[in-house]
């Protein structure tokens, strides 16, 4: 076998596993609603390729992850499937977590899901984290930021108001950000951030 067969053959199999994934997705969403109604025609493209836009991004050598809010499995779920990654998917909702534990299983996906708050999860800190269409980015920087290990790197997806929202954030943080053009949807973009750090609060 050539290194394009072998490449194609892998291309053929990520395919179908994330194919495996969509059905599941298609089949829960009528009842626990895992993503708008009238996305779904368009699934593939304004979730599952807009998630895998992320791969690029991911540092190197990157062991685990931890992924936010993973409500349908996008961003992490996606990733998990697509990059051997082992991401540990928190999702409060028990419903929204059966879903992700029946797509893992389905896809045999490294993921460990978490079905607390993210405020009540512990987990040693890992190189990166991501979320999607979860939080402000102001929260996120502060719920992320446990799980984050100096030098690690926050990945978010963010939509029209991305700018307002890293305003309101450096009130609260300062960080390292990069904008990342997404290539999905024309007026969004992804915040690849590192170094982030509380700002002290002003003497009184």
């Amino acid at each position: 076998m050539t290194p394009d067969d072998e490449d194609a053959e892998n291309a053929a199999a990520l395919r179908e596993r994330l194919d495996v994934f969509s059905r599941l997705l298609v089949r829960w969403n009528p009842t626990i609603r895992l993503v708008s109604q009238q996305d779904m025609p368009h699934l593939w493209q304004r979730h599952v390729e807009d998630s895998l836009q992320l791969i690029p991004l991911i540092p190197r050598e990157t062991p685990r992850a931890v992924d936010l809010g993973s409500g349908g499995g996008f961003p992490g779920l996606v990733l998990a499937i697509a990059t051997g990654i082992h991401f540990d998917l928190i999702e409060a909702d028990g419903r929204k977590a059966a879903f992700l534990r029946e797509a893992a299983a389905a896809t045999e996906a490294p993921v460990t899901v978490h079905a607390i708050r993210i405020e009540e999860v512990r987990l040693p800190p890992v190189a990166l984290v991501t979320a999607r269409a979860m939080a402000p980015l102001r929260l996120l920087l502060d719920l992320a930021s446990p799980f984050l290990l100096p030098g690690g790197t926050c990945l978010f997806p963010k939509g029209g108001r991305a700018e307002a929202e890293i305003t309101e954030a450096e009130r609260d943080w300062t960080m390292t950000l990069r904008r990342v053009p997404s290539a999905t949807a024309p007026d969004a973009q992804i915040l690849a951030i590192k170094s982030i750090m509380r700002r002290e609060a002003p003497e009184a």
